[in-house]
């Protein structure tokens, strides 16, 4: 009998600390949307680019901006990235490059290849649902396995322009390896904006970067306090990220441009390992002694081999 009286005191106070948990977290949510502070990093966590997702560009008719520019002020603002432009801006830069191969710029412009700063990560920014009704107040129709274990909440959720309710998501891949190292949610009502919600984003911050619109609407402002908890989770989330991302990630894979032997050490000793024809494609692991790198081929052999034997595979 005392056993049993213990194990129900065990699980009473099991039950007690997770939803003291929970409180603290929603608690927390809570005075961001109150605050409506953007974060502010000490040093990047890498370089981004932030796209637009594919599907109905759901803003437009609200007459907003796309999410992307809303995003781009949050980044710019917390110096939490560095931005590299996939969007209007590398297509104005391609067309000068293209004037530039063209011979048509003066000499002397420093424009040409292997100039372009590489994104370390793409983020996208969403509404938690699409517009499967386009004549009604909801954009509405859950996209499977975004939400995790949100149920009737999220289905009914997206924007609800008559309620001004808004649930977002911010997603965030590793441009080299192509995993999804993040995804946050964020969610705003009306009811946030009766707070002293916004004083700081909205005092200037929603009204750069070509973020039109959400500074100005209560949708907009909405959609600006859930984006704003995305985000704000998403660093939280990437603070523990490599301070150089190119040299932590996996090596560029090489291809062997003369013919050569893979060597079971740097130094030559201990004979080869195999020959290695030109085509062939290596995976470097990092390790370089002089001018040997140590590498693996596609069979999983791995040892040494001369760099100046290959080149970096296109």
């Amino acid at each position: 009998m005392e056993i049993r009286k213990r194990l129900a005191l065990a699980v009473a106070c099991s039950v007690a600390a997770m939803a003291a948990t929970t409180a603290t977290s929603a608690a927390a949510r809570q005075e961001r949307a109150q605050t409506g502070e953007i974060p502010v990093c000490s040093q990047p966590l890498g370089t981004l680019a932030v796209v637009e997702s594919q599907g109905t560009n759901w803003w437009t008719g609200q007459r907003l901006a796309s999410p992307t520019a809303l995003i781009k002020v949050f980044v710019n603002r917390s110096r939490c990235f560095t931005l590299v432009d996939r969007g209007v801006g590398l297509k104005a830069m391609q067309a000068e490059r293209e004037l530039a191969s063209g011979g048509e710029l003066r000499g002397g412009s420093n424009i040409g290849k292997g100039q372009m700063k590489a994104a370390d990560y793409v983020m996208v920014p969403d509404v938690v649902s699409q517009n499967s009704n386009a004549s009604g107040n909801k954009i509405g129709g859950l996209i499977g396995g975004l939400v995790g274990n949100r149920t009737a909440a999220a289905v009914l959720g997206g924007i609800d322009i008559k309620r001004k309710t808004a649930d977002v998501v911010l997603t965030i891949t590793d441009a080299r390896s192509s995993e999804q190292v993040a995804m946050t949610e964020g969610h705003a009502t009306k009811t946030d904006l009766g707070w002293s919600a916004g004083a700081g984003v909205f005092r200037g911050a929603a009204l750069g970067g070509g973020a039109t619109g959400y500074a100005n609407t209560e949708i907009g402002q909405v959609l600006t306090l859930a984006y704003l908890q995305a985000y704000t989770d998403m660093v939280a989330q990437l603070g523990g990220l490599p301070a150089n991302a190119s040299a932590a990630n996996a090596q560029q894979a090489v291809t062997v441009s003369k013919p050569a032997r893979l060597l079971r050490q740097a130094d030559g000793s201990g004979g080869a390992v195999r020959d290695l024809d030109v085509g062939m494609m290596l995976y470097p692991t990092g390790n370089k002694n002089g001018l040997m790198w140590e590498v693996d081929d596609e069979l999983g052999n791995r040892g040494w081999v001369n760099s100046t034997l290959f080149g970096l595979s296109r």
